[in-house]
């Protein structure tokens, strides 16, 4: 059987859907660490952690930032249901950094002691405002 050409890519959260278009290559946060999908891919399924998604079509990447969820790779197709997913170019820079830095006091509260604070939450949150100030970074050296 031969490969195929391109692959689908298929971003959705319970909201909307964020990508379905015919790329060359996607690299993904998975819980195991990063994956590079190609065309002709193996099948899995694989749990999303916190990070950045990248898609080639061509020379041209885009950048979403992801958080949770699942992939599911097949040979043609690659299916993301994301508990979180954002354009680079829908980030939000200053309420990203804003939270970045509420996330930060979270932390340093929650492990002093100090707070009634639940500490893995709060990291979480501050993995995500770094991981979404990062990709709109990104956006714009493109721009």
């Amino acid at each position: 059987m031969p490969l195929p050409p391109r692959l689908v890519l298929e971003v959705v959260t319970p909201d909307h859907a964020v990508v379905r278009e015919e790329v060359d290559e996607v690299q993904l946060p998975g819980v195991a660490g990063y994956l590079g999908i190609l065309p002709g891919h193996t099948p899995l399924l694989t749990s999303l952690r916190v990070g950045q998604l990248w898609y080639r079509q061509g020379a041209e990447k885009r950048y979403l930032a992801i958080a949770f969820g699942f992939a599911e790779v097949q040979p043609d197709r690659v299916r993301l249901l994301a508990q979180v997913a954002e354009r680079a170019e829908e980030i939000d820079v200053a309420r990203a950094e804003e939270r970045r830095r509420r996330a930060e006091t979270a932390v340093q509260a929650a492990r002093s002691g100090s707070a009634d604070i639940d500490l893995e939450r709060a990291r979480i949150s501050l993995l995500k405002s770094i991981v979404r100030i990062q990709v709109a970074a990104k956006a714009k050296l493109r721009g």
